[in-house]
């Protein structure tokens, strides 16, 4: 009867180690996966063209990428339910501070299940900028190619024509490295 129960034993084992040498960090089911915080730069020749988004935010107000184009903006992807994002928050609100009207932040919320949750995280975390609503995570699709749908938070750098410059996929490591990211960009 042992050795009837080793092979699959020995099976179930290896699948269980296999299983804990992912490189995914994931959250089980809540439908996410965090991501490194491993950033990305795109050399100026290489970057696509402009992301053209547009949405309302929290407050109802429209948002456009277009009308932010001559400065740099940073799009910081959220879920109020999302623990890095939490994290993360003091760093961003801290860069924003820094950079001043040098750059302009807007924040997507993505999949969040209303307004109303969206609004008490913008709220108990001090953020100063703008966030769309994007319930469905639709606001992501301008970003295919960099971001993933699944990943949150995730954070991109828009050159001040509009396209990607840099992107990190998982919580913002430190305030530096995102100062770091948005300075090199304007810089250019």
């Amino acid at each position: 009867m042992l050795r009837r129960l080793a092979a699959p034993l020995v099976a179930l084992a290896c699948l269980l180690v296999l299983a804990g040498c992912s490189d995914l960090s994931g959250t089980g089911d809540k439908g996410y996966i965090s991501g490194e915080g491993v950033p990305t730069e795109v050399e100026p020749a290489d970057r696509g063209e402009p992301v053209a988004l547009t949405g309302t935010d929290l407050d109802g107000e429209e948002v456009d990428l277009a009308a932010l184009r001559g400065k740099p903006v940073v799009v910081n992807v959220w879920a109020s339910w999302c623990p890095p994002c939490r994290v993360e928050q003091p760093d961003l609100n801290e860069a924003a501070a820094e950079l001043g009207d040098e750059v302009t932040f807007v924040g997507l919320n993505i999949r969040d299940a209303s307004r109303d949750n969206a609004a008490a995280y913008v709220r108990n975390l001090d953020v100063p900028y703008p966030s769309v609503y994007s319930a469905d995570g639709a606001a992501l699709l301008p970003f295919a190619g960099t971001l993933t749908p699944r990943s949150i938070p995730s954070t991109v750098v828009l050159d001040a024509e509009g396209r990607i410059a840099a992107s990190v996929n998982g919580r913002v490591p430190t305030t530096q490295t995102l100062l770091s990211l948005v300075e090199a960009v304007l810089d250019e």
